[in-house]
């Protein structure tokens, strides 16, 4: 048995089921792909369920991969561990309907033991109880000798999750030896010590349970092999965990060299090593695959992944930011696998890079908050934090409930899981209600839509059709006729885009004999395309031939709009980085906007340089072409894919030129000429990491020029110039007379500050050691107030000024104290707090300088004379 690396092994792996007849895939994303029933994949077949279930039709009838998984359930207990991990690789070898149980064992064991070079007799197959064929052939094919296979339960080698698919398992077995064991004679797979390794799952799935524990046998048999890359690496490497296998040691180095630490010297260091270790993992190749931290979703679930990694830094006593350099070890070791991790790598220790920053801000001050909080509950005897506590610092604070229970459960506490789980879901609610019902459609509408068949569409290359009436809904009931007011209408076929992929739907008309419909809209579910509609005149029945138009003009438009959608999505790739991808979009006749993943504000030389190659590709008028294929094929052209969009049996590619080829449904220009100028209007932020771009195309940059005309002759005749281009020099010919005329204004300020003071030094009083001024001053600004309280104390460092100012019928205190007087005892900020009071106002300040609010102006005279009060005691 040689030493084989983590990289090796896989390109074994894949190589040898390829020689098998096995499609080789690349690793599926980690975000799951039209399944809602999973955050993450975790899993190798995770990605391939609607292959098993029959929804979808696999590329081929065998096919292996290396695939990319996460788990998070036992995130608390990675690094307390050495067995727990967040992050590791599935091989998989499956088969839909093809090969079984005669063809998968033998391979199985060819692997292991040939290409490998694993003894035989270190390897123990497993079989379910009561599937002899499986044990037949272990024993009598493959030659293990009866007393090295074990039979186990139902709990044990046989899977299923509720009705569905189920079916035997066979697994293998790695004897690592008997210093591993419990001593026992009997140790054998099954036994709860260390000395046995499964390696390999070999799952058949051949019976169909109904749910009430009733079995038949599948006519489509399948395979479905599971062996964790890490683990496989453990035996052929002889380590005993994931975190001694070569790939990951490395980053345990690198983690260990920025630490100063030595791992196996010390339990709690070697748990935060672990830690690190592992997230640093994860959050590479989360973030390669368009995950972004946030505060929901799998979003959150990198973000606890990454500040967890930082706090475990700071418990190693790492003081500065490290998470980047420990990314560009996970991205080195992975690079040959995985060359999208180099592709992404600025972007991805980018992201890292700002979770880093926002968490030390959020740390500090959260660290301190939670230490008040364990020391209050600690005072008061007892052992559990509140979740209003929790809660509080998670929703105003931004720190962590995992990082708060885990520091808590530190400390010996818990926390009122319940009280917070709550709070949470008062949250989540009230969020939910301000969002509203959104969906437009009652349940008894959609029941009359299940019942139609899909609607042939004819738009991509007509413009007007005849149809046939298939049915008529008006308010939430089918009809079979409608004379006037508004109505969804169904036909057979039509013309009219239903909105989808980003594009409103068309709007137009329905004609026939004395009828006239204005159809406002046009939507689409499950293949039915829904046109809503008005009656103007005559009659419309279920059953009728009518005509359908759309709106040329717009559709044109819209399809300007779109086709310029595509290709500043190349641009921006081809400026900012591949990382970009699509994260939502609209089109419409007046406008493009695009939502897409990237980290920081865009540059006005990168926005310059976008605009500058879309309008390229325009000027150059290159053809537009739509292609009918199969995903494989169109993956195969380089086009690229909506992220989460379901595709079904064929796909459109559409080629713009040059520059982009994507999966649309869309519609679009013949030529990038027709789209006639692309510019941008602005680009904003609209989440974390992701970034909005609304631009205009055609008739609507024309607009946009007719209205800044508009605008540049409205300026240039406010500013009473003749010629346009006379604009920007009159305009810094104002600039500067109002700066002169600013300045002038202040030296007359500061003249009648001066002047004011002199006036006022005549009711100067003195009160104890200090120099006393209290005065009303009526129609003066705050600022020329605070003028007058500077010069006083500069003239007098022992004095206490405070002036009572009404302007426009409103209250404000200002105060300040000279050196000498603060030295003494004064305090302008506590003198407004009580004197404010008396007008029914508050506030305070500095000792030197203080500012307040007041409402009852009647009380001022006795307000000013508490000053006097106050300084004498």
């Amino acid at each position: 048995m040689k030493w084989t690396s983590l990289n090796e092994l896989r390109e074994k792996y894949l190589a040898f089921f390829e020689s098998k007849g096995h499609l080789r895939l690349p690793s599926f994303s980690l975000v799951p792909n039209n399944d809602k029933s999973l955050l993450l994949i975790n899993s190798g077949m995770a990605p391939m369920k609607k292959f098993f279930t029959g929804e979808e039709v696999p590329p081929r009838t065998r096919v292996c991969t290396c695939q990319k998984c996460i788990r998070t359930p036992d995130l608390e207990r990675v690094g307390h561990t050495a067995r727990h991990g967040t992050y590791f690789e599935m091989l998989g070898n499956f088969s839909f309907g093809d090969y079984f149980k005669n063809e998968a064992i033998p391979w199985a064991w060819e692997f292991l033991t040939v290409t490998l070079e694993i003894p035989g007799e270190l390897l123990w197959p497993s079989v379910y109880e009561q599937d002899d064929e499986a044990y037949t052939l272990w024993r009598d094919v493959i030659g293990v000798p009866a007393e090295r296979i074990v039979k186990l339960g139902k709990a044990d080698n046989f899977w299923e999750h509720g009705s569905g698919p189920c079916g035997p398992c066979s697994e293998i077995y790695f004897d690592r030896g008997e210093k591993y064991g419990c001593g026992s004679p009997d140790c054998k797979p099954g036994c709860d010590c260390d000395r046995f390794m499964e390696i390999w799952n070999n799952v058949f799935s051949q019976f169909n349970n109904d749910g009430n524990g009733n079995y038949t046998e599948l006519a489509q048999k399948n395979i479905d092999t599971g062996m964790g890359l890490e683990r496989l690496a453990c035996v052929m490497q002889g380590v005993d965990n994931l975190f001694e296998v070569d790939t990951v040691r490395n980053i345990l180095n690198t983690v260990c060299t920025i630490s100063g630490k030595t791992y196996g010297c010390d339990k709690a260091n070697d748990v935060s090593i672990r830690v690190v270790t592992d997230h640093i993992r994860s959050a590479t190749f989360m973030i390669c695959d368009g995950v972004i931290p946030s505060n929901e979703g799998r979003g959150y679930v990198l973000r606890r992944i990454l500040r967890r990694a930082c706090r475990h830094g700071k418990l190693l006593g790492i003081n500065r930011k490290f998470m980047t350099e420990l990314c560009r070890v996970v991205i080195s070791q992975n690079e040959s696998a995985y060359p999208e991790l180099v592709e992404k790598s600025e972007y991805i220790l980018k992201v890292i890079s700002l979770e880093e920053d926002r968490f030390n801000v959020t740390v500090d001050s959260g660290l301190a908050i939670l230490s008040g909080i364990i020391d209050g509950v600690r005072a008061a005897g007892n052992t559990t934090i509140s979740g209003a506590d929790a809660f509080k610092l998670y929703d105003t604070f931004g720190f962590p409930i995992d990082l708060t229970r885990e520091i808590a459960e530190e400390s010996g506490l818990s926390i009122n899981e319940e009280e917070f789980t709550a709070l949470m879901q008062e949250q989540k609610t009230r969020a939910r209600e301000a969002r509203g019902n959104i969906s437009g459609w009652s349940d008894s509408s959609k029941s009359i839509i299940e019942n139609l068949p899909a609607t042939e569409f004819l738009g991509y290359t007509e413009n007007e059709c005849s149809a046939k009436v298939l049915s008529i809904i008006t308010d939430d009931e089918a009809v079979d006729f409608v004379s006037e007011g508004e109505c969804t209408v169904v036909l057979d076929k039509t013309v009219f885009y239903g909105e989808g992929g980003g594009q409103v739907g068309d709007s137009g008309v329905i004609e026939a004999d004395g009828l006239s419909a204005a159809v406002t809209d046009t939507k689409k579910t499950n293949g039915v395309y829904l046109h809503e509609a008005r009656i103007e005149s005559g009659m419309l029945k279920v059953g009728d031939t009518v005509t359908l138009k759309i709106d040329a003009a717009r559709r044109d438009a819209i399809r300007r709009n779109h086709s310029a959608c595509h290709l500043l999505q190349a641009a921006l790739r081809s400026v900012l980085g591949t990382h970009v991808e699509q994260a939502g979009s609209y089109v419409d006749e007046k406008r493009v906007r695009f939502d897409f993943s990237h980290l920081s504000a865009m540059t006005a030389e990168e926005i310059a340089r976008v605009e500058a190659i879309v309008n390229a590709s325009i000027l150059r008028a290159e053809e537009c072409s739509t292609t009918v294929t199969d995903i494989a094929s169109a993956r195969a052209m380089g086009a690229m894919a909506l992220f989460g969009e379901k595709y079904g049996d064929t796909v459109r590619v559409v080629k713009i030129g040059t520059e982009s080829t994507e999966l649309c449904g869309g519609t679009h220009v013949q030529s990038t000429g027709n789209i006639g100028l692309f510019k941008i209007l602005s680009e904003t932020g609209v989440a974390a990491g992701v970034r909005r771009i609304e631009g205009t195309t055609g008739l609507g940059v024309l607009e946009l020029l007719a209205e800044k005309d508009a605008l540049i002759l409205d300026t240039a005749r406010e500013l009473k110039v003749q010629n346009t281009h006379a604009i920007a020099t009159k305009a810094s010919a104002l600039q500067t007379q109002l700066k002169d005329m600013r300045r002038e204004l202040e030296s007359a300020n500061s003249r009648l500050s001066e002047l004011k003071t002199a006036s006022l030094m005549d009711t100067v009083k003195t009160v104890g050691a200090y120099k006393l001024l209290a005065a009303r001053l009526d129609d003066v600004r705050p600022d020329a107030a605070r003028g007058l309280c500077d010069t006083f104390k500069a003239k007098h460092a022992d004095g206490v000024v405070v002036f009572a100012i009404v302007s426009d019928g409103k209250l404000n205190f200002v105060a300040a104290a000279g050196s000498e007087a603060v030295k003494m005892g004064a305090h302008a900020g506590n003198i407004l707090r009580e004197i404010s009071a008396v007008c029914g106002g508050k506030g305070g300040g500095r000792p030197d300088s203080a500012m307040s609010g007041g409402k009852d102006i009647d009380k001022i005279p006795d307000a000013l004379a508490m000053v006097e009060v106050i300084l004498a005691k």
